[in-house]
């Protein structure tokens, strides 16, 4: 079903408009930290931002009833080519995460989570009692674990981690009966003690173990987090000024435009400027939890929950990431880091939130 014009009125216009001066933030920082470099990465996410306001309001548009009746069959495209990228597509940055489209990449991993949001709101919204059964958790694991291995063995544990955020979030919203939650947790252990010795690479576990002392090595795996540090803390109240960061401007700084774009403002607008930002963020998160409560039905309610989860546990991740409270993991900023894919997933999320959030009244 089509948009009806009687429904703007219920568009949350305010939530579009954080979400927009968030992005323009980051375009302007951006530019900032990447001005030097080949690539023009300014205009290319200044058209990101263009495209996926588009596919937002395309997104909003169609009625959220109709997406997640269909979801199984987006489920069955993603994990499609989420494997064909792992058999086809060639390396790039260490993973087979990216799909070359003409003269631009595309991270199928990142629709993955929308899909996840969808299919996981049909299956609860579905289930009608009080605590979740064990037999429908395991569903639930299931189709959420097979894009999941998709994607950590491609592998890209930055956004297997941020897909693990929309589980979590579905499962919390539905509720865990005690001996659930205490399989779940030896699940984890069992997972976690296994990936350990098994599955992660030596640089994964370098970084984790330079979360503790990431002075032990300064050259290597712990040089990320201590030029954050630096960064962040040479910002002072005020900052240094736009364009006048040393650690971006002199290039110490890694990854300046994408994962560590907090950094940037940090050292260039100080205090004040992070404050700012994070003041923009917690309105637009509050808008969005807010809109769980306006949904008019149970699939309604979880897409806004699990969408509001994905975006603030990516930013939590980022925030924490680069004040070295959290392993260096590739997760971006929502909104903010420069990169077309995770920028499109985000703005669909926040389509998924207004759609739910502009037919409250509608006849279920």
């Amino acid at each position: 079903m089509m948009i009806d014009r009687q429904l703007f009125r219920e568009f949350d216009w305010l939530l579009l408009g954080l979400v927009l001066l968030l992005s323009l933030t980051g375009a302007f920082f951006i530019y900032s930290s990447s001005h030097f470099l080949p690539g023009n990465y300014c205009l290319r996410q200044i058209i990101w931002i263009g495209i996926s306001l588009i596919a937002l309001f395309l997104v909003a548009a169609v009625d959220y009833k109709f997406l997640v009746a269909f979801s199984i069959y987006f489920y069955g495209l993603i994990v499609a080519l989420l494997a064909v990228s792992l058999l086809l597509v060639r390396l790039i940055a260490g993973t087979k995460s990216w799909i070359r489209l003409g003269i631009m990449q595309f991270q199928p991993s990142e629709l993955a989570k929308i899909v996840t949001i969808l299919v996981l709101a049909r299956l609860f919204a579905e289930y009608k009692g009080r605590f979740l059964s064990l037999r429908a958790a395991g569903l639930a694991l299931l189709l959420a674990g097979i894009p999941l291995v998709l994607v950590i063995v491609q592998p890209d544990l930055g956004t297997a981690l941020t897909m693990s955020i929309v589980v979590a979030a579905a499962f919390i919203m539905a509720g865990l009966k005690r001996k659930t939650i205490i399989l779940f947790l030896a699940l984890a252990l069992v997972i976690g003690v296994g990936g350990w010795n098994f599955g992660l690479k030596d640089y994964q576990k370098k970084r984790l173990t330079t979360l503790v002392n990431p002075g032990r090595d300064v050259r290597g795996s712990g040089y990320q987090i201590m030029q954050s540090k630096i960064a962040i803390g040479s910002g002072g109240l005020a900052g240094k000024g736009f364009m006048k960061g040393s650690q971006s401007q002199l290039r110490f700084l890694p990854a300046r435009h994408t994962d560590f774009i907090f950094s940037v403002i940090g050292e260039e607008f100080g205090f004040l400027g992070v404050t700012a930002v994070l003041l923009v963020y917690g309105l637009m998160l509050a808008r969005m939890f807010w809109s769980v409560t306006k949904a008019r039905d149970r699939a309604g309610a979880y897409i806004v929950f699990m969408a509001s989860m994905l975006i603030a546990g990516q930013a939590l991740i980022n925030i924490l990431m680069i004040i070295g409270l959290f392993p260096v993991t590739g997760v971006p900023l929502p909104f903010l880091s420069y990169g077309g894919s995770s920028l499109l997933s985000n703005y669909v999320a926040c389509g998924l939130i207004l759609n739910v959030r502009m037919r409250r009244f509608a006849n279920v």
